[in-house]
Order: structure tokens, then sequence, then C-alpha cells
């Protein structure tokens, strides 16, 4: 038998190391003890008394889930309003792998339970859930710290988060706490004003204002109070449902007027986790959503500030989702599962590390998934932390006239309100909005909470007027098309009093909706203020309001410090699925080790430019030499335009770089990364070398998916909604490609080509079968991506195209590189330019009088001129100190003469 090939013995050895680990994970499995089963849930109805003092009793529906292993920590699950017990069957069992005994149970009034809702109340709500911590401590599946004192972790989301507050702060038992996506204050939260006297802190990152006589969110208290929670069982009234009758009363003044009399302030006061956040010094984990126009990260924020104060242990979570978005989700669920296992003590859990992290991307995709890069900082910022950094925008605009039409409509709209995952068309209406607006970003910037700014409000002389205005204020992120997005899709309602007739000017500091999002380069923001939104009760009295900017004229933008990190939010795997891990790891130790031995790794593999060919040959069977020595460099940021006659050896470069031929000396080497077949630093590559085919069933976004679906990589990582946006497909991304045209299917194979966002886009005539209008479309298109500090990498035929295009040129004629540089350069190689001036006969007068000048021609309103090593400001200042007026300095031939005068005549 003739010996293996020296090149195949590390990969035979490689092959029989992954049967000898595949075997010893077999028998490691196979020699475990199996693991435990848990227990069935329990039911039970624990009898609680109904309120303070009163012999009547009601029933609340529970069900305790055991783990395998009891005594143990027990978490008790609250659910939101309208919910029940069964909403939390998920999380509870997860819970319980993780070695917890978990109680959910369906609040008074809902489900199976009796009574009726009281919103939380102290006497009620509050003291259910203190008879709850005394039935666990009579459980034998539940671990206790003394008599009566169970140890008990509590955790919710909406109005069951506000549970896990209020029981914290008024039950010394309880140790440890994670609330979700809850609030600080109801009566803000149902009546916000985002207008104050005093500028908000800067120390937090999302502290809120919190003005008096505030606006009625309508829409959300609909979705709220309206359908009353299931019917009553005793046959009463069913207008308000189960709600007990003064909550009912409350909520019909308040849908009636808008505004809160002193007894519904006095309610939503007392039902509030405001109220005892300052007798919270256990820690608590406050997970808040970043798409939530009902409870925002301002009151998380709040609940952060105070319990932080009275001394506990705070540790803030902002997640992409909430009220208006996707729900927390497995990740966030694991989160709080790290948290109680640390605080609770379950085996040896480790502490969860940074106490602050952040979604970057805010909203859910298009598709429904939630981004999960994150971002995270050792605290939260202004709480036992430095205060947040701010960057200040200016602001330009004219004070506005802004009219609150009679009856309060037609309305602007924002959001829709409980509508999870849909998202509405925002709008504002003519003469009902002011609009500010910063400058073009020079950079990319985040927008990490609450932003704010400084406005003036008057009354308009002369016109219907009142004593008081309510307004809307919004931030919009407005793209180079002028394509706006509502951050966050929600407003901030101001309630703004004082207004004089004689027009004096009331100055009021705003909290602008908490978010989180990207800014990205060449974006600017947009500050509107409206009379009228559809979620708010606004007045009905006709008025004219004049809306200026105070104070700076800025807008003070929040950005935290975080680094990015993997979440880490991952279930603890069993023993042996840990052994197998590390088995695993060891395996690609290995496998990096072979691939080091053929391709040593050096600094330059990490620090390299996007793309560098050094000495490049490629000679084809009957010694046809494709390439001589070719070498090229490309840097970030840059669009190069690869040129050369048929022959010269572009497509065979291009099949070099991307792996897909072996060269015959020389190197391709992509961020320092030598390329061949199936090279990792490839997925960095994005390329369309000929127009692929689409299936004419499938919609523009659908082929995206399937093709990136068959590349085998995370679909998280093709970032859809940025390529359809950059390739500027817009609806056409939901259309059938039967239904396309030439030109959008070339801007969807495009958008293929951009999919994963890669450092490196290679097109090979990528305005083939556009139209004009369309060309210049792709212009902007690759002009956008290459402003995110990529690199774009063009063939093509159309040299006036490559001119507009392209910052950058490299020529090739028979398979070598014969000039390289920036099309200026390229275009003025012979120092020829030419100057469009007001009088011509005087401008080539001055430039004679130049020393060292070459030949000087008078063409129309031209004066065409040989430099001969002079700069063109120079020449420039000669003709203005002249009394010349220059319009336009250019080279003056084209990149088709450099071109032609490059390979020669005969190309033509």
């Amino acid at each position: 038998m003739p010996p293996l090939p020296r090149r195949s013995r590390p990969f035979l050895l490689l092959i029989v190391i992954v049967v000898l680990l595949i075997a010893g994970l077999a028998a490691l499995w196979s020699g475990e003890p199996p693991t435990p089963a848990a227990p069935e849930p329990r039911q039970a109805l624990i009898d609680v008394q109904d309120g303070p003092g009163g012999q009547e009793r009601i029933q609340i529906d529970s069900t305790l889930y055991a783990p395998a292993a009891t005594p143990a920590p027990a978490v008790v699950i609250a659910h939101g309003l309208g919910g029940d017990k069964t909403d939390a069957d998920a999380q509870a069992r997860e819970l319980v792998r993780r070695g917890f005994a978990v109680l959910t149970y369906s609040a008074r009034g809902f489900g199976g339970s009796s009574g009726r809702i009281r919103l939380n109340a102290p006497e009620y709500e509050v003291s259910d859930a203190h008879q709850i911590v005394d039935w666990l401590a009579r459980q034998p599946e539940v671990q206790r710290d003394g008599e009566s004192d169970p140890r008990v972790g509590f955790t919710g989301v909406s109005y069951g988060g506000a549970l896990s507050l209020l029981v914290a702060g008024s039950d010394p038992r309880v140790d440890a706490i994670a609330p979700v996506m809850t609030y600080n204050d109801l009566g803000q939260a149902l009546l916000p004003n985002a207008a104050g006297g005093a500028p908000p802190s800067a120390d937090t990152p999302a502290h809120g204002t919190a003005g008096p006589q505030g606006v009625f969110r309508r829409a959300w208290a609909g979705q709220l109070f309206s359908p009353g929670g299931p019917a009553p069982a005793d046959g009463s009234s069913v207008a308000c449902g189960n709600f007990a009758p003064d909550v009912c009363a409350a909520y019909g003044e308040l849908a009636r007027t808008g505004r809160a009399s002193a007894a519904t302030r006095q309610l939503l006061a007392s039902v509030s986790p405001s109220s005892v956040t300052r007798d919270i010094r256990i820690p608590t984990l406050l997970a808040q959503g970043t798409q939530d126009t009902l409870f925002g990260l301002d009151q998380a924020d709040a609940n952060a500030r105070q319990i932080a104060a009275a001394g506990g242990d705070v540790s803030v979570l902002w997640f992409a989702g909430g009220h208006d978005g996707a729900p927390p989700g497995p990740r966030v669920e694991a989160r709080i599962a790290d948290w109680f296992a640390f605080h609770l003590g379950v085996g040896e859990a480790a502490d969860p590390g940074d106490r602050f992290r952040f979604d970057i991307a805010g909203n859910s995709r298009a598709d429904g998934e939630v981004p999960v890069r994150t971002a995270s900082a050792p605290d939260y910022p202004g709480v036992r932390a430095d205060r947040t950094p701010r960057f200040s925008l200016d602001l330009h605009g004219r004070a506005t006239s802004v009219l609150n039409p009679p009856g309060g409509a037609p309305g602007a709209l924002s959001s829709l309100p409980g509508k999870q995952g849909r998202r509405a068309e925002p709008y504002d209406l003519p003469r009902q909005v002011a609009v500010f607006g910063t400058e073009p970003m020079s950079s990319r910037m985040l927008i990490s909470g609450v932003p704010q700014t400084r406005l003036s409000v008057a009354a308009e002389p002369g016109q219907p007027t009142t004593r008081d205005a309510v307004l809307f204020a919004k931030l919009y992120d407005v793209d180079r098309e002028g394509r706006r997005e509502l951050l966050g899709d929600a407003v901030a309602p101001m309630h703004v009093t004082g207004l004089r007739p004689d027009g004096t000017p009331v100055e009021v500091n705003v909290a602008l909706p908490g978010v989180v999002h990207s800014v990205e380069t060449g974006h600017r923001l947009e500050l509107a203020v409206s009379t009228t939104d559809q979620a708010y009760a606004v007045p009905t009295a006709t008025a004219v309001h004049r809306v200026d900017l105070a104070g700076p004229r800025a807008l003070s933008v929040p950005s935290v410090k975080g680094t990015s990190t993997s979440d880490g939010a991952f279930p603890a795997a069993p023993v042996a699925g840990i052994a197998g891990i590390a088995l695993l790891g060891g395996l690609g130790w290995l496998i990096t080790r072979l691939r080091r031995r053929y391709a040593p790794a050096t600094e330059a593999e990490v620090t390299g430019p996007p793309l560098e060919i050094t000495e490049l040959t490629k000679t084809f069977p009957r010694k046809v030499t494709a390439l001589r020595g070719a070498s090229m460099r490309v840097e970030r940021g840059q669009i190069v335009g690869l040129l050369g006659p048929n022959g010269a050896g572009k497509t065979t470069t291009l099949r070099l770089l991307l792996g897909l031929l072996h060269p015959t000396s020389g190197e391709v080497r992509v961020f320092g990364h030598r390329v061949e077949p199936g090279a990792p630093v490839l997925s960095r590559i994005g390329a369309l070398v000929e127009s692929p085919g689409f299936p004419p069933h499938l919609t523009g976004l659908e082929s995206l998916k399937h093709y990136w679906a068959a590349t085998g990589r995370p679909m998280l990582q093709a970032r859809f909604d940025e390529v359809v946006h950059i390739a500027g497909l817009g609806e056409h991304a939901h259309r059938r490609t039967a239904t396309f045209s030439q030109g959008t299917q070339q801007r969807l194979a495009i958008a293929q080509a951009m999919l994963g966002l890669p450092d490196l886009l290679v097109l090979d005539e990528p305005t083939n079968r556009l139209d004009p209008p369309q060309i210049h479309q792709m212009r902007e298109i690759l002009r956008r991506y290459a402003a995110t500090g990529r690199c774009v990498l063009l063939s093509s035929h159309l040299l006036s195209e490559v001119e507009q295009t392209c910052t950058h040129v490299i020529v090739m004629h028979r398979g070598e590189v014969i000039t390289s540089g920036s099309v200026a350069e390229i275009v003025s190689v012979d120092g020829q330019a030419t100057f469009r001036v007001d009088d011509p006969a005087r401008a080539a007068a001055a430039l004679r009088a130049l020393e060292g000048l070459g030949a000087v021609e008078v063409d129309g309103d031209l004066v065409h001129a040989d430099l001969r090593g002079h700069d063109r400001s120079t020449a420039v200042n000669a003709l203005v100190v002249s009394g010349v007026s220059v319009d336009q300095v250019g080279p003056r031939r084209r990149l088709e003469d450099a071109f032609l005068n490059l390979v020669g005549e005969e190309q033509r």
C-alpha cells in the first residue's frame, strides 16, 4: 500500500480524533445515572383574607412546581393585567430545571381566583401576596430561612412586576426581585407630563420629567381598563367587569374628562411602587423594554434611583421589546434565572456580572426576530457610577404657529398601543406641527436613554387662545433620502400652563421618550412638536400656540459607554453536556493548530487592509498567462473601480480574490488573512459576479432569507432590514420577484451581495440592465455603503459612471496593473486643468503671468491651462487676486481620455 501524501496525514489524524471523541461522549453519557425527574406540578387553592380587617375570604388559584431536589429556594411569578397563572408556565418549568421551586398564581379577579381587581392595592393584592408567602413557608418543597420565612424571590411582567416591587417594599421576608417592564408611578404612567421647570437630571441616562397635570394616555388606558377583566362572578354590572367600584369610577372620570381628581390621584399613588421603593434594600433586577409606549425607560430609571438610594443592590437590563414589541422571551428570562440563582443561593451560581446591559438595536426586526447583541457597563450610570455621558447637538428652525383644531381632530398618529409587533406609519398634520433639526451626523452616534431639550411656548396674539397648551414632542431619525423613523414609536406629552394672551412665552424643559437607537453617518435628527396625537386625550377648544426653541437651542443626547458582550444568559448544562463542550473545545483548538500550521497567523492578519494583492500571477493550461505579477491595495471607505480592456485580467483577479481559483504565485490577503478556497475570511466578502436568478413565486425578502439560510450562518447576522434599506428596495422587498423589472432584480442581486453587511463588497458590472435613473440610484447606494466604513471594489465598462461613483481607480492591461490612485490623480496626471470663469480673457492673462505655466487656451467661458507642476489652488488664487470669479475647477480631460491614453488608442 503506498504511503499517504504528507498533506493528508493531519486530516486523517483529525478524523480519528473525531471518532474517538464521539465514542468518549457516548460512553460518558451512557455511564451517567439518569437525572431524577421533577414531580408533576401541584394545584392548590390558597385561602386569603379579603381586605383589611374583614371576615370574608377569597381563594387564589395557584400551581406549585417543585424541582427533583427539595427543599429549594422559591420564586413567585405574577402575571400581567388581563392574564392568569398559565402565562408563566414555560418560565416556571425552566426555573424548576435550574433547581427552584416555583409558584404561579392568578391574581384576584383573574383566572380561577375570586375577588375584585383593585390594581395592586396594599390591603388587597399586596396583602394576598403576603399570605401566599405564609403559605409557601409551610410547604415541604420550599427552603426556609426561619420560622414562617421561606427563601423567596418575586418576578412578574407589567402589573405583576409592580406587585414584585410593592411586596418587596412591605415584606422583609422577600430576598430578591426581578420586575419586568413595569412602572414606578402609575399616575405619571397614565397621565405623563414631559414638560417641567427644572431640567431633568443628567446623572442617570433615562431620567424623565414628572410634571403635574399630565396628559391622559387615552388609548393605552382603554386597552387596559375597558375590557374590565373577566365578567363578575356575582352577576353584577359588567360595565367595569371585575374591577372594584373605586377603580371603575376612577377610570370613568379619566375617560370622560381626561383629568384626574384628587381622589383619583390618591388612588393611583397608593398602588404605585414609588410609595414603597424607599424601603426596598434587597437585590433588584429591573428589566425594561426599549419598545414600550406604556411604561418607558424613565419608569425603570426612577425605580433604580430610588431603590439604590435606599441601599438596594440594583441591576438594570434594557431589552429589545416591550408592550409594543416582542415579549421578554427566553434571553431575558435566563438572565433573571441567573440573578435568582446567585442571590437565592442555588448550587454554585456565580455573580451575573455587569449591572447594566442594553440591546444596541432598539426595535424588533420586520421578520419578528429580536436583536441579541448587547452592550454592558459595570453599573447603571448615575447609581454608584459615573454620570451619563451626553452630547449636545445644535438645533435649527424657526418659531412656528401651530393649531389645535376644533374638537382636537383630525389627530396625528404615532403608535398603535397594545399591537405587539405591528408598527404604525407615523404622520404629522400640516399647520399642527413645528419642526427643528440637527445637521447630518459626521459619524455614527448611539442614543441610549432620554434625550432632553428646552422649548418656548406662547399664545399667538390675535388668534383663539387658551391659558394652557397640550403638545407632543417626538424625535425622528431622517436618512439621506429624507425618510423618517420615529424613535421608539413614542411621543412626549406636555401640558404647559400659565400662557398669557399678550404672547409672553413660557419656557419648559422637555424629556423626550427614552430609546436605544443608533444614528448612522449622514442621518440627522428632527424634533417635531405637534398639537395632537391619537393615543392621548387632547383639548377640544380651538387654539393657536407659538412654539420655538429656548435656552441653548440644543438637543442633549445620552450615550452610555458600554462594551459589546454576548448575553451569556444560557441555562446551565448537565455534567455530560459540559464535558462534551470541553471535548469539542479541545477539538476546535486542534483544528486551529492544524490551520495555523499551513497558514501561519501574523499581526498583519488582525490589522491588515481590506484587500492587498501582492505579485499575483496566474497561468492556465497551454501556458496562457492571465496575470503577471499584479499588485494592488484597497483601503477602508474607498469605492475602487477596476478598469481594463477585455483580456486585461480583471475577471481572473476577482475569481482569485473570491477563492474560486488558486494562484500560480503571489498571494491575496483580505484583512491580513490569506485567501484560498474555503478560507474563513471569505465570509467577510459579499460578491455579485453574475446576476443570480430568483424563484419567481417568492418575495424579494423571502429570496434573501432562503439564500442566507443556505449559507448556514445565523439569521440574526443577515441584517435584512438594513440591506433592504441600503439597496433602496422599499416595498419591492415584499412583492414577488416575478413582478420585478430588470433594474429591481439587479438591486435585489446587490442586496443579496450585501447580506450580513460584509466589510468588502465585490461587484462585477453592477449597473448592467439598469436605466439612467436606476444607475444614479445605484451610485447613491454604493456611496451610502462605503460611508459605513466598508469598501467596494467594482468592475465596469461605463467609464463615465466609474468617474462619478468611485473614489479610486485601478487600471489593468495585459495582466498587469499599470496605474492606480484617486480618480482626481488619474485624470489630471498630465497637469491639464479647466476653469469656468466670468471673464475668460482676464483669466487667461492672469494664468499666463504665472512663471513656469504651460499653454493657456480660451474656450467660451472655459479656460484650459497646462499647470506643469503648479497646484490648482495656486492658479485659483492668482485668478481671484486678478478679480476673476471662478465658478468651477476640474481636470481638463475625462477618465475615458486618461484610460485610453494608458492602455493605447487601439483599445477604442
